[in-house]
């Protein structure tokens, strides 16, 4: 590791967070030998059960519907590449960038944004604070994976576990309530943080599209009112190429792009602020962003895409079927809490059994929580 520590001095930016200068984890431990404290992050959640389950959950079409559309799992490892690449260029950490990336979906349920707006309702209904899935995926890697007898969960460090709480997004706005308050004593976490919120924002605009488009959901003709794609025709000079290669060609081009602008508009951030240490960053405004002209464009298309695609009627049936499934699932084994699994009921000796259900639903799988639906509500399937 100690070769590792001293690439990261001559390589690293000085605000960018060093290894051997962590906060530490919960549970102290005796250093790896080969692998520095973000590396070691990165495997653990590799190796657990809730990142293997991401592959059968939900991007926006639902497992069953096809086996080339995007699911978490894949989401993940796109958002992971995007981040390493800006953070490379800005003289980051990339194994903490990476470790972020990995996590940062680690929380959600089964059929995306729709099952996470189902349990919140479900226990916000039986006067919980909700469901929301930064602060679940802090929860497992605190608590619900059980894979080591030292400590519960996996025992991170400081700065993945503030990089999943702090997870922002168009659509992700982090609750950090009292019990968190570790995570709010800084104006801004890590700018490895913050390049994983951007690099998620690029990976599932761009990716969704793609998969729109591959759906039929969308078409090249809807998107001719949208000023980014039409750039991008230009810059990938569509005309002289075959139709079956459109689509990629562009979705790559438009990557390209917003990463581009990404570390331009950030190195001049950066520049401008002043920032010369960790320190420093954490006590300034977010300072990863894309520029003014590109943030407005990149808005266009994600409203284009919340008014052609996340709203299509084919997406929607999806999504209500999703939001029956969960509610009825919930509702079944509240009633009759014996239809969990021992290791379930074990749990409710000491939590309470909404709680508890509520961890088992959210970490189901698309098809589990089919089949579990199936098993409850079908006579004629077996149990």
């Amino acid at each position: 590791m100690m070769e590792r520590i001293k690439m990261e001095k001559e390589i690293l930016a000085e605000y960018a967070v060093r290894s051997d200068k962590t906060l530490g984890r919960k549970y102290p431990e005796k250093e790896h030998p080969l692998r520095t404290p973000f590396q070691r992050d990165r495997d653990r959640i590799i190796h657990s059960a809730a990142f293997r389950r991401l592959e059968y959950k939900t991007q926006v079409f639902i497992y069953g519907e096809g086996d080339h559309y995007r699911n978490r799992l894949t989401h993940t490892l796109e958002v992971q590449q995007i981040a390493r690449t800006i953070a490379r260029i800005l003289k980051l950490n990339e194994d903490l960038v990476e470790a972020i990336s990995l996590a940062h979906d680690i929380g959600h349920t089964p059929f995306g944004h729709k099952g996470e707006i189902a349990l919140d309702e479900i226990m916000k209904e039986r006067g919980f604070r909700g469901f929301e899935h930064n602060r679940q995926g802090l929860r497992i890697v605190d608590k619900l994976e059980e894979r080591y007898p030292e400590f519960p969960g996996l025992n991170l460090t400081f700065e993945v576990r503030e990089g999943i709480i702090r997870h922002k997004t168009s659509y992700d706005e982090p609750l950090i309530e009292e019990e968190y308050k570790e995570f709010t004593k800084y104006t801004s976490p890590t700018l490895e943080a913050q390049i994983v919120n951007v690099a998620d924002e690029i990976a599932y605009t761009c990716h969704d599209l793609d998969d729109g488009l591959r759906s039929g959901i969308i078409t090249y003709q809807d998107l001719e009112e949208v000023e980014l794609w039409k750039e991008m025709e230009e810059i990938a000079e569509i005309k002289k190429i075959e139709e079956k290669h459109i689509r990629h060609v562009i979705v790559r081009k438009l990557i390209d792009y917003l990463v581009r602008d990404v570390i331009n508009q950030s190195m001049e951030n950066i520049k401008k602020s002043g920032v010369g240490s960790v320190e420093d960053v954490r006590n300034s405004p977010t300072l990863i962003s894309h520029s003014e002209e590109v943030k407005e464009k990149h808005a266009q298309l994600r409203k284009f895409l919340e008014e052609n695609m996340y709203s299509h009627y084919r997406v929607m049936r999806m999504a209500q079927k999703a939001y029956r499934i969960i509610k009825e699932l919930f509702i079944a084994y509240l009633k009759e809490p014996k239809q969990l699994p021992p290791h379930v009921q074990k749990r409710m000796e000491k939590e309470e059994k909404e709680i508890v259900i509520c961890d088992y639903i959210a970490g189901m799988t698309d098809r589990f929580a089919q089949l579990e639906y199936q098993k409850l509500f079908d006579p004629t399937t077996l149990v």
